[in-house]
Formats: structure tokens, sequence, C-alpha cells
């Protein structure tokens, strides 16, 4: 849908070298059954080709992966359900290096089939140029 750069989004400000990345998506259930949705299912990534060249959302501890509280009425919470058919638009939040301006983000889904690994899903990736509003 879109996506831009902010120095701060509802109050909430970057660590110092970094800016947020803003992304405001629409989702939905083409699943026969509900779906458990986990933010750290969609990862942004950025133009280099470093293995760290990525971040989760801004609703999860990137060191803990502990849940945290959304800063906006918009924003995607860390985690929720999505019924058969169901469509959810909200923001995403990610802190990412200053500096950039292409992204993609991308969406893996990992099936729960009791092994510890899970059954992994196709990934799927939208890549982007965010607007500057900074």
């Amino acid at each position: 849908r879109s996506a831009s750069l902010a120095s701060e989004y509802n109050g909430y400000t970057p660590q110092e070298g970094n800016t947020l990345l803003v992304a405001e998506i629409t989702i939905k259930n083409t699943f026969r059954e509900s779906i458990e949705m986990y933010d750290t299912d969609f990862q942004a990534q950025w133009g280099d080709d470093a293995e760290d060249a990525y971040s989760i959302p801004i609703t999860t501890d990137p060191e803990t992966y502990t849940e945290l509280p959304t800063v906006g009425a918009n924003q995607l919470p860390g985690t929720y359900t999505l019924a058969v058919d169901e469509e959810r638009s909200g923001e995403l939040v990610y802190e990412v290096p200053s500096g950039h301006q292409d992204f993609s983000i991308s969406y893996l889904e990992i099936f729960d089939d009791g092994t510890e690994e899970g059954n992994v899903g196709d990934p799927y990736f939208v890549f982007f140029t965010a607007e500057n509003q900074i």
C-alpha cells in the first residue's frame, strides 16, 4: 500500500544512526482455517549484502523476541489471529539504518507440524522505495 521513512512514530524514536520505516500493508487469509499471525513473519531488508541487513517490527524485541506493546492506533500487534477470508490492514514499523530508501518486506509462514523446525512455506517479497518524510 505505502511506505515512508520517519524520524519518530507516535513518540517512538529510533536509536542513533537509525530511522523508522513505516509500511502500511493489507493481508488476507486465503487458507482454509484461521491462522495465527506474528510480526516476525514480516522482515524488512535493505540493499546491503550483510547477513544482518534486515529488521523485524518494533512490536517484538529483537534480542529476546518478547512481544512489545504497539505505540500507534494503526500499528499491527505482534500477534493476532486471521479468520478464514479475513483481511486486515495496518502499519508495520521497523528501525532501519539511516541512508537507505530501497527496501523489501518478506513474508515467510512456518506451519506447526509437530517438529521443532516446523513446515516452512514459500517466502514472498515485495520490493519498494520508501517516501522520505524526515
